[in-house]
């Protein structure tokens, strides 16, 4: 995604619960670029993806972008942007999240190595979301095995 980056903040100056920090947004910044993954949706899945990502209470709104691929396309694509937020880091586990699914997913690189660079608000208390991220991925270890 051209000419957007990655930012973390706190929906109306207000901490994530689930996850203790910042949480990520994307903000127009000229010459910069944000890596990630397109996924093909039904448009009957909006809603339920909108719900998810926050929309009905306010704290994401949808935008329409463009998104260049390797291959040179550029496809018409939703993403979401926080409203009305205050900047601010992440906590670890989040950040460990956002780094997991670069990995997974193959994203350049330079690009993991930023996202690794983000620093953090060091919050070391329980963050069950994260609990349950990782014994999700443990059990699909041990079903692949």
């Amino acid at each position: 995604l051209q000419d957007f980056k990655l930012e973390f903040g706190h929906h109306q100056g207000r901490t994530s619960y689930v996850w203790h920090g910042g949480t990520a947004t994307i903000v127009q910044s000229p010459g910069d670029e944000v890596w990630g993954i397109v996924w093909k949706m039904n448009a009957s899945n909006l809603s339920s993806l909108d719900k998810q990502e926050g929309v009905e209470d306010g704290i994401y709104v949808p935008i329409e972008v463009n998104v260049h691929t390797q291959a040179g396309t550029v496809l018409a694509c939703r993403s979401y942007q926080m409203k009305d937020y205050v900047c601010g880091p992440p906590s670890p586990q989040y950040k460990k999240v956002i780094c997991m699914g670069a990995k997974q997913n193959g994203l350049p690189t330079d690009y993991q190595k930023k996202l690794e660079a983000i620093e953090t608000n060091n919050y070391a208390g329980l963050v069950p979301i994260m609990e349950e991220i990782e014994a999700a991925i443990k059990a699909k270890k041990i079903n692949s095995a």
